[in-house]
């Protein structure tokens, strides 16, 4: 798989698995996917901020977020985090404020040669739901938010000197 390319498949009727590599390591990547101060740079598509943005990262914890677009469109999400094990995974429900349904979303991080292979799969309540999230522009909302991602782990490499740093 290509850097720059998100490639989205339906492996079931109810599910969606995302998949990008980023030029980072996994540390980085998993930071920038788990830190509000992170993903407040990246998250949601181009022209869309997230200037809501919560997180208590334990299993167990709850977020929620809230992206702000054009005309002041807003798109609040929220959900509870099922399972950690940093900087592998993270398993997390997933509810928008404004369709039906909760998934369970899986990431996984998985480091090579210094690339890190993003791998989301969403399993949704039904197909008519799974289907609906297709429709909605997902794909490309996605896409443009892994571009800004990847764009954002640039900025945190050269701030980190090419290291980690623990916080």
């Amino acid at each position: 798989m290509s850097p720059n390319i998100l490639t989205v498949t339906t492996a079931t009727d109810r599910e969606i698995i995302m998949t990008r590599v980023f030029n980072a390591p996994r540390r980085l990547v998993f930071e920038a996917c788990t830190r509000c101060e992170h993903m407040k740079h990246w998250f949601g598509p181009r022209g869309w901020t997230l200037p809501e943005c919560k997180i208590d990262f334990r299993a167990g914890g709850a977020w929620r977020w809230v992206l702000s677009g054009p005309g002041g469109r807003k798109m609040g999400m929220n959900g509870v985090f099922q399972e950690i094990a940093a900087p592998e995974l993270f398993v997390t429900t997933e509810s928008f404020d404004d369709y039906p349904g909760e998934s369970l979303n899986t990431l996984t991080f998985i480091e090579q040669d210094g690339k890190t292979t993003l791998t989301v799969r969403v399993v949704y309540e039904s197909a008519a739901i799974r289907d609906a999230v297709l429709k909605s522009g997902m794909q490309r909302g996605a896409g443009e938010a892994y571009d800004r991602l990847a764009e954002h782990l640039e900025t945190m490499a050269q701030e980190t000197s090419g290291e980690y740093r623990e916080k």
